[in-house]
Order: structure tokens, then sequence, then C-alpha cells
């Protein structure tokens, strides 16, 4: 790992919270904040995170998912040019429950990026919150040219 992806390991490392207080910055006031780019401005925000991180594993990518507090990531299925993930755990399932408007596009960033990684090739994500089921899919898709 370079010096950036240790400095940001050790960062996330140290962190400890309950997550109500990022939840309220992340779908109160980034929305407030950026407007009608917000989207897109959190799937970037996403990418440059897992830019400055380094990964050779899919468990590295899971566990960075863990110490954030993002939930728990798992590889649901390998297509030919797609991975399927599903993310689950408490915040999940705590937000779905309080009915608070929320999106998942910096994992979904941070995931496309991440696998970029790991296989070589350009990737794009896109998530769905599945309320009924109490999770987040995401696509992570690829080309193999």
């Amino acid at each position: 790992m370079h010096k950036n992806s240790d400095n940001l390991n050790s960062i996330v490392d140290q962190l400890h919270t309950s997550g109500s207080g990022y939840d309220l910055l992340r779908y109160v006031c980034l929305p407030d904040l950026l407007g009608k780019d917000t989207q897109s401005i959190l799937y970037v925000l996403g990418k440059n995170i897992a830019r400055k991180m380094t990964f050779t594993s899919i468990e590295e990518i899971y566990d960075f998912f863990l110490k954030t507090g993002w939930g728990h990531l798992t590889l649901i299925k390998e297509k030919r040019r797609e991975f399927i993930f599903e993310l689950t755990g408490e915040a999940i399932t705590n937000r779905i429950e309080s009915k608070i408007e929320q999106d998942y596009r910096i994992e979904s960033g941070f995931l496309a990026e991440a696998i970029q990684q790991l296989k070589s090739i350009p990737c794009e994500c896109i998530e769905e919150l599945k309320n009924k089921k109490g999770f987040v899919q995401f696509n992570v898709i690829y080309s193999k040219d």
C-alpha cells in the first residue's frame, strides 16, 4: 500500500461512531449543499475515496465497508460481465425503518473503483435499495473488450 492508503487506513481504524451524525450530514446536509448534482458528486466522491486506497483482494473491500460502518458487503453472484453484491447490516435496516430518504451513491462509486483496481478493467456500479428485503443491491458492470 502507498502512503495515502496507509494514512486513510489508519484514520478508518481509529474512527468509531454510532452513525447518526454521519446520516444527518449524508442525507440532510449534503443534498442541501450540493443540490441537483448530489447524485453525481457523491458517486465521484466514492470513486475518489477508493483511489486513495490499494486493494489486492475482495476481502479488503469487505473489511473497508465494515470499518466505515457502511455495512456488511457480500458477493452474491458473478456473471460474465457483472458482479452482484448485497449490502446489509444494522445501519441499512435502521435507515429503512426510519423512512429517511437515502441513496448509496458514495458506496456505489467506491465499489466501482475498488473492483476496477482488482480487475484492471473500467467498472461502473448501479445500486438498488431493496426496502422490503432490507438490503442494498450493487451491480458492478465491466467490459472484457
